[in-house]
């Protein structure tokens, strides 16, 4: 027999079986948990064992006793706390706050996803105007306006 065989049938000898139901995970939980014994996560342990039960089992194919893990994403966030630590089923996006106004949380967001530069080109000429008197700015407020290409 290959080395493959081998261990596949070492695993099969030393592993456990765990039963559970996806109507009441809590078996899953108390799995989870068992494997969470830092110090780290001591306060936090059944949280962060029901977060990880969540987010295997919406992405996890149950009929094929498959999960894809590359689904599930991992983000530590400076400044939070474990407390903050939450399950998002869905999208987050990372932009920094960059007035006081802006809304820390949108729910529910419209969002248009670009391929192309968002902001017009620059123009490929430079000008610079030096206006440093009032009478500088009225004149260049008389001089006539173009728009557009020529």
């Amino acid at each position: 027999s290959s080395r493959v065989e081998i261990a596949i049938a070492t695993l099969e000898k030393i592993s456990d079986r765990v039963e559970f139901d996806l109507a009441d995970p809590e078996v899953l939980v108390q799995t989870a948990m068992s494997t969470l014994g830092s110090k780290i996560v001591n306060r936090y342990h059944r949280k962060m064992a029901q977060i990880a039960v969540d987010a295997v089992l919406s992405v996890a194919d149950i009929e094929r006793r498959d999960v894809n893990l590359d689904l599930i994403k991992v983000a530590g966030k400076i400044g939070g706390s474990m407390e903050d630590t939450a399950l998002v089923r869905g999208i987050v996006i990372d932009k920094d706050i960059s007035h006081a106004q802006m809304d820390k949380v949108v729910r529910d967001a419209k969002i248009a996803i670009l391929t192309c530069p968002f902001e017009p080109p620059k123009p490929k000429t430079k000008h610079k105007v030096d206006i440093d008197s009032v009478e500088k700015y009225q004149k260049l407020l008389r001089l006539p306006r173009h728009t557009g290409d020529r």
